[in-house]
């Protein structure tokens, strides 16, 4: 068996109604005739979208092709040994240049409950945003089922939602149920379980090219929604370069950003996790036993758990994200 790799995927480009073109003039995606990109799924195993690896001799297999082949060696045994051949996490990038609708994901109970599936529990990090961009997430005061319905039927839900303003560099936890939207003209990182459930709340009263609005879900959303004011809603990490700068932990997913300005070896042999690292800016050029990956700005590469050892090396600097499953 050939050894393996850092993988590189064809990414997924979705069209959505509040999508914009900053995929294609900040992270170099080709558009294709594609209109309003919203979303680029950089590293997924959602059923129906498989990602397809693009580089090396892999290059048409998607990605739960190769976990039943290659199995702990590309994900981890213990990840291996809880997940199977399904992908746990969803890497994206996603371009607002309006309002996402106000939504809500479920927890795994629920979600195992209703849709046999995961959960959605994820993370933000803001790459761009335009002056006064604001970031919705969670509600500013302590609610409960009754009063949240009063507000959304009479059209005053905004009144109740949490308002942060997002600059680069911030990072958003949003736990499942945490109620949540991105606003207009920011460009951000995604990270989380592997999910497509979404429970649509509120979508700004907008329609489509038809004049038809979005389906809502609220009834759905109802079990699902943590109705509690959280402790605290945002954060902005600082730290040195050349170390990994923590950005969120949690059971599903370990992010980290590393600003690198001379070569980094990461040596993760005890992590028994595959590694997927993001470029944000610049570009870096992954050297491993075998050979070598470059990387740039607007780029995801997945390292296998049997690569115990990478060195980085930023011509002459780059921003990543680092992720793994804890």
């Amino acid at each position: 068996m050939n050894t393996l790799y850092p993988l590189k995927f064809k990414p997924i480009l979705k069209e959505r109604i509040w999508g914009g073109n900053l995929m294609q003039t900040r992270l170099k995606k080709q558009f294709n005739g594609l209109q309003s990109v919203g979303e680029s799924w950089e590293c997924s195993g959602v059923d129906g979208n498989f990602s397809v690896v693009e580089n090396g001799f892999l290059a048409g297999n998607h990605l739960q092709e190769l976990i039943e082949v290659y199995m702990g060696d590309l994900v981890g045994e213990r990840i291996f040994r809880h997940y199977g051949i399904h992908f746990p996490l969803l890497i994206k990038f996603i371009d607002a240049r309006e309002n996402l609708s106000v939504q809500v994901h479920p927890d795994d109970k629920l979600a195992a409950e209703r849709h046999g599936s995961l959960g959605k529990t994820e993370m933000w990090y803001i790459i761009d945003a335009a002056p006064g961009a604001v970031i919705y997430t969670g509600f500013n005061r302590e609610l409960d089922r009754k009063t949240f319905l009063e507000f959304l039927k009479n059209g005053k839900l905004t009144e109740i939602l949490n308002r942060e303003e997002a600059m680069a560099g911030d990072v958003f936890d949003i736990p499942a149920g945490r109620v949540h939207a991105t606003g207009a003209g920011i460009l951000l990182a995604e990270i989380q379980q592997t999910s497509d459930i979404t429970y649509r709340i509120y979508d700004w009263d907008r329609v489509d090219a038809q004049g038809k609005s979005r389906e809502l879900h609220t009834h759905l959303a109802l079990d699902a929604i943590d109705f509690k004011k959280p402790a605290s809603f945002k954060h902005h990490p600082e730290g040195p370069h050349n170390v990994p700068v923590i950005l969120s932990a949690n059971n599903y997913f370990h992010v980290s950003r590393l600003t690198l300005t001379s070569p980094y070896e990461r040596d993760f042999h005890r992590l028994d996790s595959f590694l997927i690292y993001m470029c944000l800016d610049g570009q870096v050029t992954f050297l491993f036993q075998g050979g070598k990956e470059n990387l740039s700005s607007g780029q995801t590469v997945l390292v296998p758990a049997s690569l115990e050892t990478v060195t980085l090396v930023p011509s002459p600097s780059a921003t990543l994200l680092e992720i793994y499953h804890p």
